[in-house]
């Protein structure tokens, strides 16, 4: 790999692209929220590889004793979120974050195991638990318009992979978005480090299991959040996602939830005009409020948190992150797993001129 996530320097001769900095993804700045989950999984990992039986001792030492340090001394310094007022929360490293060795840790591929779909036998890693009844699924699909939830979705040898060697272990997780505004959550996606062939197959079987929804409908995109538990953040606003068909897969297990009522998906029953596109209703949420949400007397379908659970609904039904209460600690951090299928298709009718003007 010879990209700016290298942890190696004489490797990194391939510069990050516009679209993975303008993501949030940059090696050049960051937020509190992002150091801070950094700083939690560098001693997760020198916890783990140093006490596991197949660990590396000498990478575990490396995180306890340089890649921790490291984030713990910029913290210690970092401007507080209303201090970052201009850049809505982002920090831009300084000279002396650089001089402290943060160029060497931050945003790098520093541990991303392998985390193959087959065991060392040869065998195959079942996927999908037991108990999945793909006719009952997809009858419900039909019958509900459009938004199924599906419990106990992965065996449990796959889910604990994903957990523990993907979503606890591997330092995939670039993305920084802008705190004062989108609230403190890090992302990871397929073509910026998540893309372990358990993943990749777990999307191919998901399509072969369910052909009546999925059909058609190719895997478009995939990514994963970490959301901070802080009180002070919140979880994804309203949005409606240029896909076919969302699978929404939570990972956290139920313990860290302090609320099983809630910290779910609110996924509204309505759907984007034809003549939007797609940064206008990304963007412009009081319009959709007033004009979309507010006219169907903000009619939606509120989906609990529970481990393993697996919402499957219209990508272009605009939703939203439940209200969320999270214990504190690395491996309490609600984590999703989203994979986006196809490509939308928004409602028949759009708004007439005069709503479409304002």
């Amino acid at each position: 790999m010879d990209s700016a996530r290298n942890p190696d320097p004489e490797k990194r001769i391939n510069r990050l692209s516009q679209r993975k900095i303008s993501l949030g993804g940059g090696t050049t700045f960051t937020s509190e929220y992002k150091l801070r989950a950094d700083l939690e999984q560098a001693r997760h990992l020198a916890e783990t590889l140093y006490d596991n039986e197949r660990g590396d001792r000498q990478k575990a030492e490396f995180f306890a004793s340089v890649v921790a340090p490291v984030y713990e001394t910029i913290l210690s310094r970092i401007p507080t979120l209303e201090q970052l007022d201009e850049t809505m929360g982002l920090y831009k490293f300084q000279r002396q974050d650089v001089e402290d060795g943060i160029m060497g840790v931050y945003n790098r591929a520093l541990h991303v195991p392998d985390v193959p779909a087959t065991r060392a036998d040869g065998s195959h890693i079942p996927i999908f638990g037991k108990t999945l009844n793909p006719a009952q699924i997809q009858r419900e699909w039909v019958e509900s318009n459009g938004i199924v939830v599906v419990d106990d979705v992965l065996s449990k040898e796959t889910l604990d992979l994903i957990q523990q060697k993907i979503m606890w272990e591997s330092t995939v997780w670039y993305q920084t978005k802008l705190p004062q505004r989108f609230g403190g959550y890090a992302g990871a996606y397929i073509d910026d480090g998540l893309h372990q062939r358990i993943l990749l197959q777990l999307s191919i079987e998901l399509r072969k299991l369910l052909p009546d929804i999925f059909d058609g409908h190719p895997l478009k995109y995939m990514w994963a959040y970490k959301y901070d538990s802080d009180s002070n953040y919140g979880g994804i606003n309203l949005h409606a996602d240029e896909a076919a068909i969302n699978v929404n897969l939570w990972l956290t297990p139920n313990e860290a939830n302090l609320d099983p009522n809630s910290g779910g998906l609110v996924i509204y029953t309505v759907k984007p005009p034809q003549d939007w596109d797609f940064e206008l209703y990304n963007r412009d949420t009081d319009f959709v409020y007033e004009h979309l949400l507010k006219p169907s007397n903000f009619a939606n379908i509120t989906v609990p948190y529970r481990v393993n659970r697996a919402v499957i609904f219209d990508s272009a039904l605009f939703h939203n992150s439940d209200e969320f209460t999270f214990r504190k600690g690395y491996k309490n951090r609600r984590i999703n797993l989203t994979l986006l299928y196809g490509d939308m298709e928004k409602q028949q009718q759009p708004l007439s001129q005069e709503s479409s003007e304002l």
